[in-house]
C-alpha cells in the first residue's frame, strides 16, 4: 500500500474538497430608471437613490439656506 512521504495539511485537503464556486450575482433591473442593481439593495442613479423603483433621497435638488 502506498503511504504518503509527507502530511497533507488541513489546508490543502479542504481545498481539495472544497465544492463551493465563485458565481456572478444575481442583478435586478430598476423598473423606473433601468439601472441594473443587486436585488433588495438601494441604488443611485442621477444623484437620487432608488429603491424598488421609488425615489429614497433626492441630492439633486439644491437644499434652500
Amino acid at each position: 500500500m502506498a503511504h504518503p512521504k509527507r502530511k497533507t495539511s488541513k489546508t490543502r485537503r479542504d481545498k481539495r474538497r472544497t465544492h463551493y464556486k465563485a458565481t456572478a450575482p444575481t442583478l435586478a433591473k430598476d423598473p423606473t430608471t433601468g439601472e441594473a442593481h443587486l436585488f433588495h439593495r438601494a441604488h443611485w442613479h442621477e444623484g437620487k437613490l432608488y429603491y424598488k423603483g421609488k425615489v429614497l433621497i433626492d441630492n439633486s435638488v439644491e437644499a434652500e439656506a
